[in-house]
This record gives structure tokens, sequence and C-alpha cells, in this order.
């Protein structure tokens, strides 16, 4: 059973700080955590894995690939900037 749980969660839940973990690091893995756990014992374990089949890791990992593509194709014209091209 608690292999299973692991398997479904696949991430480090431990408090400790790694030693090869930087401070902010640390503390942003510790709130993103606590929002994991909050939504695994809101919802229930059924619900949870029909929300992240693939386990936590892999939604997480999709969720940073998917900001960091629009965030490179996203580009802002300001008004007024030195930088717009002539139209």
């Amino acid at each position: 059973m608690a292999q299973q749980e692991q398997c479904l969660l696949n991430i480090n839940l431990s408090n400790a700080r790694e030693e090869t973990e930087t401070y902010s690091d640390y503390r942003e893995r510790l709130r993103r955590n606590k929002d994991i756990l909050k939504t695994y014992f809101t919802f229930g374990r059924e619900a949870f894995r029909e929300m992240f089949p693939n386990g936590v890791a892999d939604a997480i990992e999709q969720a940073q690939t998917k900001q960091t593509t629009e965030t490179q194709t996203e580009t802002v014209q300001i008004e007024g900037s030195l930088h717009l091209e002539d139209e």
C-alpha cells in the first residue's frame, strides 16, 4: 500500500534540506509539498490518482515545460519603445 502511494507521489516529501539543494529551492519544494498534500487529503486517494495518473512529478515537469515554452514565445511590444518594428 505504501509503495503505491510513493509511486503516485514520486517526489521528495522530506522536510530535510538536501545537500545539493539551495535554500530557495528548498523553500519552494516545501511550499509545493504543502500544496500537494493539501490537495491529496482534500480530494482523497482515488481522485488524486485521476488528477495525476502519471504521478505528481510528471505533472510538475509538464507544467514547468509548458510555462517555459510560453515565456519564450511571448513577446511584448510597448508603444513608444525604441525596440518596435517599423510598421
